[in-house]
């Protein structure tokens, strides 16, 4: 696994931030359809961005391959470009999230099953679980806490 260096991000990089956020929602919420990615777009790029401390991940060429973004203890984001998948990415900004930033609790879609078994492996553990989103959209939420150190 390499080792990269984790960035804050600033408002420039907020377009590239947001491109990464929809080729990994491509690749991994299969149950979102095209108006829903076409939905949240604007609001991932406009508005939620703004509300959690970002970090990222670079590739030596200085595109972005992952980001993560908190607010207090919680994990609000971990979006990690498609082609740098299995690359230790996720993992890297999850451990950096955990032991810099202090989070310990993370919401999780359920139908993304990638995610939740990522979850899992790194300690996190379910301990509610909401039948709609935040939205009152039908895409259940698990709300999972870690119990352990991360792998």
């Amino acid at each position: 696994m390499i080792q990269h260096a984790i960035e804050l991000v600033s408002p420039d990089d907020y377009a590239a931030i947001t491109d990464v956020w929809e080729a990994s929602v491509r690749a991994t919420h299969h149950f979102l359809t095209e108006a829903h990615i076409q939905f949240f777009r604007p609001l991932v790029q406009h508005s939620y961005l703004k509300d959690v401390d970002l970090r990222c991940i670079r590739s030596e060429a200085g595109a972005i391959l992952g980001f993560a973004g908190v607010a207090g203890t919680r994990l609000e984001m971990l979006f990690i470009h498609p082609a740098a998948r299995g690359q230790g990415t996720g993992r890297q900004l999850l451990r950096y999230a955990i032991e810099t930033l202090g989070i310990y609790e993370v919401d999780v879609n359920e139908q993304n099953q990638q995610a939740v078994g990522f979850y899992e492996h790194m300690g996190f553990r379910t301990f509610h679980r909401a039948s709609v989103d935040s939205l009152g959209n039908p895409f259940p939420v698990l709300t999972m806490r870690l119990l352990r150190k991360t792998a």
